[in-house]
């Protein structure tokens, strides 16, 4: 490990409490050399399909033995147990509640289920009282076995696929940011898969208020405008131009976005 690990912070507490500045004085305390990096505090309340989201897309830009702390519904039971993932090279500590299996599209490289001893006697803090201290100990340079014992099979939660017909794609709004753009679970490579370099139209509701272009960049459509495009997630993104697209399109996650080929 090196001399200063980065340690990365995803969570649903917000901003008003003191769960941040609580476990920051505790890594600052075990691990004075880290680098501490907020990806987000603001995912919505025990909803791991953001996190997984959120994560997974910031995680990409880290270097190899990052460790990062995943404070998502994180109290301990048989069914999700607390564990260290070793992934893409890169350190990932939380409660297997299905959110591992939602943030690798690529075969791990190790899963091991805690057993350290935490450092309080409470157990509703685990990011402050077992993640923390996992973390000092493979900044430390120990190695995964000596956090616990090996863990077999991660929780499975599946996400949501699109439904591919012959001339036609059917997905599902998975995220909204905070410009209110909309990111569908439909990627680049299957839109080109089906639509084989057909004309299409992307349908977001009843009528015909469609999108009938890929555009490459915002700017591509004049301001108020909107555009869809595939973005650096490699997922669609429907948006407007210096906009708020959710609001505006009356489109939220989970709603259904479907894409016709035609000649």
């Amino acid at each position: 490990m090196k001399n200063k690990p980065i340690i990365t912070l995803t969570s649903d507490w917000g901003l008003r409490s003191h769960y941040v500045g609580a476990v920051k004085g505790i890594i600052f305390a075990q691990i004075p050399e880290a680098r501490i990096v907020d990806i987000s505090h603001q995912v919505n309340p025990f909803d791991i399909m953001q996190a997984s989201f959120i994560l997974k897309n910031a995680s990409t830009g880290f270097p190899d033995d990052t460790i990062h702390l995943i404070g998502i519904n994180t109290e301990a039971s048989i069914e999700s147990p607390h564990i260290v993932v070793r992934a893409n090279k890169q350190y990932f500590i939380g409660a297997d509640n299905g959110i591992f299996t939602l943030l690798f599209d690529s075969p791990i490289e190790e899963a091991i289920e805690l057993t350290i001893t935490q450092s309080s006697s409470y157990f509703t803090f685990s990011t402050r009282d077992v993640f923390v201290k996992a973390a000092q100990m493979i900044a430390s340079g120990a190695s995964m076995k000596e956090l616990g014992t090996p863990y077999k099979e991660l929780n499975q939660r599946i996400a949501f696929k699109p439904v591919i017909y012959d001339s036609k794609i059917i997905g599902k709004v998975i995220y909204v940011d905070d410009y209110e753009n909309i990111y569908v679970n439909i990627d680049h490579e299957t839109f080109r898969k089906v639509g084989k370099n057909k004309n299409f139209a992307i349908g977001y509701r009843s009528g015909d208020d469609m999108i009938k272009r890929i555009s490459t960049s915002y700017s591509d459509v004049l301001p108020g405008e909107k555009l869809a495009l595939f973005g650096t997630t490699g997922f669609l993104e429907i948006a407007v131009n210096q906009g708020n697209a959710s609001s505006l399109l009356g489109i939220h996650t989970e709603d259904t976005i479907t894409i016709d080929f035609f000649e």
